[in-house]
């Protein structure tokens, strides 16, 4: 029982108030009593209460009728009923009704004691569940995908669109970019959100424990199966179920998810009864599903039931301008969840990270900066302090060239890329000439001929 549980008593009789105010202030809890139901309920409007006690019989407004208000308007909080007249018929009427416990006066102290700390431990789950729910709400809604690039924007306003319907999701992309993250997004982002999220890897699990995790099995339908399992499926009713990897799917197993998207029912490994399930598919994959359709490796029909809405991720390579955000955003995390003060990473030490080709994506670059918060002794990181493969130079370039247009004017583009390096060459030497040439490995003069060349202003 925690001291700041509190509790809200509705009686019109004053001498059972003053009993149960002192009862359970006695026992530790906060007590607001009051004798007459509608300025409780203006009460309950304006405070925070964890349980409710309220008497059944009561003029103008009875007990049931506040009981149905609290369980339409604060559904969490557990509402105790107390009667005189107490009777099967009317404790069996409560709590269809949705009350929490059926307490007949005179009551026994110890009896309605355990009544209301039993309530006051699920007031607190509740509580619990609400900060998990909102917790999560925060680190999975769309404000948490990273980015301002066109791409990553695109990505964004297709999450909003799909959000608020039923359909089937898709989302394609390379390892690495943040598949999941979409995926909780979009649940996150919809009516389900109440709901269950529930995750499985297709590829972490090997066929035969793979169907028995989807779908559930019957108790002796296998060797091991000890006890009936409900499957992902049925953890997921009223939510969402997303299933990643989902181009390592064997043929039956193709088969039978694609008889649950079409028929929202399944039976269990080793049942045969059918079961009946009220959710929303996410499907993730990095293999080109259109190819392997092609290859005869993957069913034409299951594919296009996948594919009613699809989200295509971008590679971290293809919004480069996203990186400095995205440092700075794991870092700030990084050192939050880790109790370490942030650090810097330099100009020089960004346009590493920005053109380098990054064939882990996102994840690869969360590990680097987490590296580097981990083992770089200063505040500042600098580009000594970046991993090798991502200050190799031929690497940079290759990365600087495949951004450029296949077609293109060579002598102009070179011109183009000189003029470009030189402006920035200037702006990190603070405009000194010297400290530009220095940086270009030119002399003075040939940088003063190249700034005239270009119509660069050298200030």
């Amino acid at each position: 029982m925690s001291e700041t549980t509190h509790i809200l008593v509705i009686d019109d009789e004053k001498n059972y108030l003053l009993v149960l105010e002192a009862l359970l202030t006695d026992a530790g809890y906060a007590v607001t009593a009051l004798n007459d139901p509608e300025t409780a309920l203006a009460f309950l409007e304006e405070s925070e209460v964890d349980v409710v006690i309220t008497d059944m019989k009561m003029p103008r407004v009875t007990g049931r009728e506040v009981l149905e208000r609290v369980k339409k308007t604060w559904p969490h909080i557990p509402v105790c009923i107390m009667t005189a007249f107490g009777s099967i018929e009317g404790a069996v009427d409560v709590m269809k009704y949705g009350a929490f416990d059926y307490i007949t006066k005179p009551f026994s102290n110890d009896e309605l004691l355990l009544s209301v700390q039993n309530a006051a431990e699920l007031s607190r789950v509740h509580r619990q569940y609400r900060a998990l729910r909102a917790n999560l709400e925060e680190r999975y809604g769309t404000h948490q995908i990273i980015g301002r690039s066109k791409a990553i924007r695109e990505v964004l306003d297709m999450v909003d669109r799909a959000a608020p319907s039923r359909s089937t999701v898709l989302i394609t992309g390379e390892s690495g970019t943040g598949k999941e993250l979409v995926a909780r997004a979009i649940h996150f982002s919809s009516p389900r959100n109440s709901g269950p999220f529930v995750s499985v890897n297709c590829m972490a699990l090997n066929p035969g424990v793979l169907e028995s995790e989807l779908f559930g099995h019957e108790k002796g339908s296998f060797t091991g199966a000890m006890a009936m399992r409900r499957g992902r499926f049925e953890q997921a009713d009223g939510g969402t179920l997303f299933l990643d990897e989902i181009g390592e799917l064997t043929p039956e197993l193709q088969v039978k998810l694609l008889r649950v998207l079409q028929e929202r029912r399944f039976e269990r490994v080793g049942g045969g009864d059918e079961i009946e399930v009220d959710i929303r598919v996410v499907a993730a994959t990095n293999k080109d599903l259109q190819k392997e359709v092609e290859n005869g490796t993957f069913r034409e029909d299951l594919y296009y039931r996948l594919n009613v809405v699809h989200v295509a991720l971008p590679p971290l390579r293809e919004r480069r301008e996203d990186i400095p955000l995205l440092v700075g955003h794991f870092v700030e995390k990084l050192a939050r969840d880790n109790g370490m003060k942030p650090k810097t990473f330099t100009p020089e030490a960004h346009d590493y990270l920005t053109g380098y080709e990054w064939p882990g994506n996102i994840r690869q670059l969360q590990n680097v900066v987490e590296r580097c918060l981990v083992l770089v002794a200063s505040d500042t990181v600098g580009v000594d302090d970046l991993p090798p493969e991502i200050r190799d130079e031929e690497s940079q370039l290759k990365s600087a060239v495949d951004l450029l247009p296949v077609r293109l004017d060579l002598a102009d583009t070179l011109e183009k890329i000189e003029a470009a390096l030189i402006r920035r060459a200037l702006v990190r030497a603070e405009f000194v000439q010297v400290k530009a040439a220095e940086l270009l490995g030119i002399s003075k003069s040939l940088l003063q001929y190249k700034l005239k060349k270009y119509g660069i202003t050298g200030h």
